[in-house]
């Protein structure tokens, strides 16, 4: 060979790196290792300056979003095949990426004041490394990209549920996140790796391709292969039976980082089990389509059930019943992604099914604002009722009005009651989109359990509105405030007040043209 063809080689070789579509998790990232740089010379009476720096980064990398709203770029391609890139900036990575960084920056807005109690230069920084993962994760279109993100955003996530030093509750909560995240990252590189080995690429367009084909000697490897992936996300969703580690996680976590995995961590969880399930693994629909309706219908049951048993007087009741009504969303989420496996050309395929998966990304916009906006609620109210329980709310409205109007809006919108129109429209369109795909016995279980839900999301809306109780509490009281503690927890706190209105508007805001999400997250990855 010619040192000229070698050359002309060498440079076909080569791949070009479009810097404005990676731009979003890129940004975040660059933050994130300023942050953990600056934290070794900044004084500690200017730590809060590393807070502003995460919140601007944030804001930026979501500005980021807006040159990229064609949703028509692509980067780290294949030289021989340009169309299969690891990297796609399409609809559906964008709509993601809004939701992730948003969450993130609200997540950021409820720390601001709360980092004097942790170290803020190592805090910041995980959340945005968290954050970038989270934001290349629905990006991604291989399988070793998308492994990679998940565990980005996933390992400073341990790091940052533990980093209560001393605090008994989040070391456990922060092992037991950890060992039974490693388990489920292990079942599912296992599964890839069986995928991989039947057909012989990581490209999800080129796995879809190929597993069409996959030799007879292989197809039980391949069969594998796409279960054990699949229970590596359901774990990340928090699917039942992996569901587990919620409730505990979310009590030993700082209310902040509850209210991050709630949002954040479910919408990676989500986008990569779309990505697997409709991108590399549609000519297995017979497989993951059962299969995720009986995981819907078991974690929206679990999860209600177990939410409706939460006493008002036990410590942290108020956030371990946020914990357990998350897990009944989740199942929620799940029946869209499940009904895709039954296209619109009688259940033969995906393609026709694959728009359905736009009313699990609408229900998830919806989630991540009220529930963002529940947590929110939720952390201003720890600040004098460090034990935040259920009854801690009773009266809520006398004393904070407004808080207590937007925590009974939140709850609403999360059982789909007026005035939380746009809960009850990303039902009905959850709904839908089971009685479409002829599961009419998923649709039936849904409807129940939205029923069950209302007894508990009605019942906590009540307590914020009924008399104030009258209680005399000694210093040595579990969760009672010394006067010291009491007058830190009522100094103004702009970041929190910031993020409940916010949140409250944009709840209102959708409600008010609740048709704007679907359209807006009517997105099809093909």
């Amino acid at each position: 060979m010619t040192l000229a063809a070698e050359s002309a080689g060498a440079a076909g070789l080569v791949q070009s790196i479009d810097w404005l579509a990676i731009a979003p998790p890129t940004l975040a990232a660059v933050v994130a290792l300023i942050i953990l740089v600056a934290d070794l010379f900044v004084p500690e009476h200017r730590k809060p300056l590393l807070g502003g720096l995460a919140i601007a980064g944030l804001a930026a990398a979501l500005a980021t979003l807006l040159p990229l709203r064609s949703g028509d770029r692509a980067t780290f391609c294949l030289t021989t095949a340009p169309d299969v890139c690891s990297y796609t900036a399409d609809h559906f990575a964008l709509v993601i990426q809004l939701l992730v960084l948003g969450g993130a920056l609200l997540t950021a807005l409820l720390s601001y004041h709360d980092t004097r109690r942790l170290p803020a230069g190592e805090f910041w920084f995980l959340l945005l490394a968290s954050a970038a993962g989270a934001a290349l994760l629905p990006a991604a279109r291989d399988l070793a990209t998308l492994v990679v993100a998940l565990e980005v955003a996933s390992l400073p996530a341990f790091a940052l549920v533990g980093l209560r030093r001393g605090d008994r509750l989040s070391s456990e909560a922060a092992l037991k996140f950890f060992l039974s995240s490693v388990t489920a990252t292990a079942v599912m590189l296992l599964g890839v790796s069986f995928v991989y080995a039947a057909t012989g690429t990581l490209h999800l367009t080129e796995i879809a391709t190929r597993l069409d084909d996959v030799p007879e000697q292989l197809g039980t490897l391949a069969e594998a292969g796409v279960a054990l992936t699949l229970v590596g996300f359901a774990f990340k969703t928090a699917a039942a039976p992996f569901h587990f580690w919620v409730p505990d996680t979310y009590v030993g976590a700082p209310l902040p980082i509850a209210a991050y995995l709630s949002v954040v961590g479910k919408a990676v969880g989500f986008s990569g089990l779309i990505l697997v399930t409709v991108v590399a693994f549609p000519s297995y629909h017979a497989v993951w389509g059962p299969a995720l309706a009986v995981l819907a219908a078991l974690t929206m049951t679990l999860g209600n059930v177990a939410a409706l048993r939460q006493s008002a007087t036990r410590t942290w009741s108020a956030v371990r019943l946020l914990a357990w009504s998350s897990v009944a969303q989740a199942g929620y989420l799940l029946v869209p992604i499940a009904a895709a496996a039954y296209g619109g050309d009688g259940g033969s395929g995906t393609n026709g099914g694959a728009d359905r998966i736009g009313s699990t990304v609408a229900y998830a916009l919806m989630y991540a604002v009220v529930n963002l906006g529940a947590f929110a609620v939720a952390a201003l109210v720890a600040r004098t009722k460090p034990l935040n329980r259920l009854s801690d709310y009773q009266g809520l409205y006398a004393h904070r009005p407004l808080a207590a109007l937007a925590m009974g809006f939140f709850l609403l919108c999360l059982a789909g009651l007026p005035p939380g129109i746009i809960g009850l429209f990303a039902k009905v369109t959850v709904f839908s989109t089971a009685v479409d795909a002829g599961l009419g016995w998923l649709a039936v279980v849904m409807a129940l359990n939205v029923v069950v839900a209302l007894y508990y999301y009605l019942q906590w809306t009540a307590v914020l509105f009924r008399s104030p109780e009258e209680r005399t509490e000694s210093a040595d009281t579990p969760g009672a405030v010394t006067a010291d503690a009491e007058s830190a927890a009522l100094t103004p706190a702009p970041a929190l007040t910031v993020a409940i209105a916010l949140t409250a508007v944009a709840g209102i805001a959708l409600s008010g043209a609740p048709q704007l999400v679907l359209r807006f997250a009517g997105v099809s990855l093909f």
